[in-house]
């Protein structure tokens, strides 16, 4: 597993991702290609157009040329890498996949799109049948759309791009927003322990449906408490902090406190307070000093659904 699988998919569905064209979808949709979680499969599960697949494959080429996708992110930003996944296709995926990338201002239609000026980020590279191939991505660059290129033609099942959301927060002047979140362009940027699941849905957009979709840790031995730190948006003033425990009934933390730094040090915005279990707390924060990071303690250890920070940017 490569470090850059350690950062939020851009693509994600969950994350408004989308699928917006694609040359061929005859056997397997291409929707499929931006779905959360590992692709399943049911063998000799056989529909009106063969094999079911949980993927995208078209239709064996007979003309020259390839096949392609075109992804909208979710989360505009700078990939840092992706991932290839051809899981349970085996006489089927293609030889050699490549993705470029784009940044497009506004709503583009699929003719602007295919007109847009590409950068190739992964070049053309074999690939295996049922397994994940994985890509690291170089520069600061931020990207719009993603062009998955499948040589000649096939089956892929996920696709993911891995990176740093920076969106546009221009949208925002004036205006308040949820500093930590990352559609924001907000990041967790260290934590004590991820033995569950990933500390960056804490900041993922929407309300968590399971456990599955917080951050929870090991149950912790010894002494200490698990916390993480979430890098801000941009620096600014949080007015409001949201803590969810939503769906965490019995592995909730005890309490939890908020730490922020800026240009004058460490402030504490929330001294340790109880949480209950399945609840989202609000809490007013009177601390007025601008910050760049949050550091959010859990008291010993458990679990969050979501942290919310809102407040406005600037000094």
């Amino acid at each position: 597993m490569d470090p850059f699988t350690a950062l939020p998919d851009l693509a994600l569905r969950a994350y408004g991702g989308s699928v917006v064209a694609a040359s061929d979808e005859s056997f397997a949709e291409k929707e499929n290609l931006i779905r959360p979680g590992r692709p399943s499969f049911r063998p000799h599960t056989f529909g009106a157009r063969g094999q079911v697949y949980d993927g995208w494959e078209t239709r064996r080429r007979r003309e020259p040329g390839h096949d392609w996708a075109l992804v909208r992110l979710g989360l505009p930003g700078a990939v840092r890498g992706v991932v290839v996944d051809t899981a349970h296709f085996t006489g089927n995926h293609p030889a050699c996949a490549s993705v470029e990338a784009a940044s497009v201002e506004g709503y583009p239609t699929v003719a602007e799109l295919r007109a847009a000026e590409w950068t190739e980020i992964v070049p053309r590279s074999a690939l295996k049948g049922d397994a994940e191939h994985f890509f690291e991505v170089a520069g600061e660059r931020c990207y719009t759309h993603v062009r998955l290129n499948a040589f000649p033609d096939g089956g892929i099942a996920r696709l993911r791009v891995h990176g740093e959301p920076r969106p546009d927060l221009s949208l925002h002047d004036g205006l308040g927003l949820d500093l930590a979140a990352l559609e924001n362009g907000g990041l967790v940027t260290d934590c004590s322990n991820a033995f569950y699941s990933s500390p960056n849905n804490v900041i993922a957009p929407g309300l968590a449906r399971h456990q599955a979709e917080g951050w929870e840790t090991a149950r912790r031995r010894g002494g200490g408490n698990d916390w993480l730190v979430i890098r801000l948006a941009g620096a600014g003033t949080v007015k409001l902090a949201e803590i969810d425990t939503t769906n965490l009934v019995f592995n909730a933390p005890g309490w939890a406190s908020l730490t922020g730094t800026g240009p004058d040090g460490e402030i504490v915005l929330l001294p340790k307070t109880r949480l209950l279990p399945d609840t989202r707390h609000r809490f007013r924060i009177a601390e007025t000093a601008v910050v760049t990071h949050v550091r959010v303690d859990i008291y010993p250890d458990g679990g969050l659904a979501r942290v919310r920070l809102h407040g406005v940017l600037g000094r």
